[in-house]
């Protein structure tokens, strides 16, 4: 394998229904800056049918170049015929660095690109920058430069472990969203269009779709809301969340909780903050009752401003937040409710 063949930053610009998702703007904005290291470009790639159109959003949000295959073969998700377009596209523009949404699309889609093309692939990255390989000089051990560096939370998240695929290419990972920061959209910005076709033979290995049954979810998305008010076990049971709901009703917030409350079958998953969760960047995040474990924190550590309640002055939670109360969240989340209620009233 030539590695100079090898260039730019390609983002898989996931879109479902013909509406570009969130994390490819969050990755693309991400790959601007990985480009601006390496001084090369940014290129988007669009696959679906009937999707030619939603190239200049690509264009707004950072992407030099949109390659589009457009093919009523990819009207729907099917794991087969895109893997086929995406290996075909990589094998044929040979990109240096592939980066793909970790959403149950990117997910499936990711390993099987990253084996069909015969690279590595890092899951659910939480930082990612170009550096050098090994990190540190090692006597003896060429050190590379310009490596992408891949981080995420590793052996159950008790662990950061930081990789690179210095010997491949592409090197891909795979993002969750929330995690990096979108670009403001230039307006009117245009790209390079280049539209390709990676030939499609269907078989029997393409799954046939006979219906799509959309699930109707009446939660808000937790990823969405600027004030989150967040609770783990240590609320005690399903029914002391209504202290949570009153303080977000009055803040005009969301509840969200933690791994523990989830598992304990008190709120569903969708409200699930943290690592096997979502990652969350809200303006102010209430952490009450909960310890503050890396899996929690990986998930909402970006946040603005984090308010931690807890009963023990030790929790690790303390450490990420900006203000801390050490006490009886049955006691001090009531009276902060009534306080702010009060402050808002006076306030109109």
């Amino acid at each position: 394998m030539n590695l100079e063949e090898y260039k730019g930053v390609y983002v898989f610009a996931q879109q479902v229904d013909n509406e570009i998702s969130s994390i490819a703007f969050e990755l693309l904005g991400k790959a601007k800056d990985l480009a601006k290291d390496l001084n090369t470009e940014v290129t988007a790639m669009l696959l679906g049918s009937g999707i030619k159109g939603l190239a200049d959003q690509l264009a707004e949000y950072g992407a030099d170049k949109v390659i589009v295959v457009d093919d009523p073969e990819l009207k729907d998700y099917r794991t087969e015929p895109y893997a086929h377009a995406l290996a075909s596209i990589i094998n044929q523009y040979k990109p240096e660095i592939v980066l793909v949404g970790a959403t149950a699309i990117g997910r499936d889609l990711g390993p099987r690109v990253s084996a069909r093309v015969a690279t590595g692939l890092t899951a659910d990255c939480t930082v990612l920058e170009i550096g050098d390989f090994p990190l540190q000089a090692v006597p003896g051990q060429e050190q590379l430069h310009n490596q992408l560096l891949m981080t995420r939370p590793a052996f159950g998240g008790n662990t950061i472990a930081t990789i690179a695929c210095p010997y491949n290419r592409p090197q891909m990972a795979t993002v969750r969203a929330g995690v990096m920061q979108r670009i403001e959209p230039v307006k009117g910005a245009k790209a390079v269009v280049e539209e390709f076709n990676p030939g499609f033979t269907p078989d029997n290995k393409y799954v046939e779709i006979l219906d799509i049954v959309k699930s109707v979810v009446d939660t808000v998305d937790i990823m969405d809301a600027k004030i989150l008010v967040s609770g783990g076990r240590g609320v005690g049971s399903p029914e002391n969340f209504k202290l949570l709901e009153d303080l977000a009703e009055v803040l005009g917030g969301t509840v969200s909780c933690s791994r523990a409350v989830v598992d304990s079958g008190w709120k569903p998953k969708d409200l699930q903050v943290g690592q096997t969760g979502k990652t969350v960047r809200p303006n102010v995040y209430f952490a009450i009752g909960i310890s503050g474990a890396i899996q929690h924190v990986a998930g909402m550590e970006e946040s603005d401003i984090i308010i931690a309640i807890n009963k023990d002055a030790d929790a690790p939670i303390f450490d990420v937040a900006d203000y801390g109360i050490v006490g009886d969240l049955n006691k001090i989340v009531p009276k902060l409710t009534e306080t702010l209620k009060a402050e808002i009233a006076a306030a109109k």
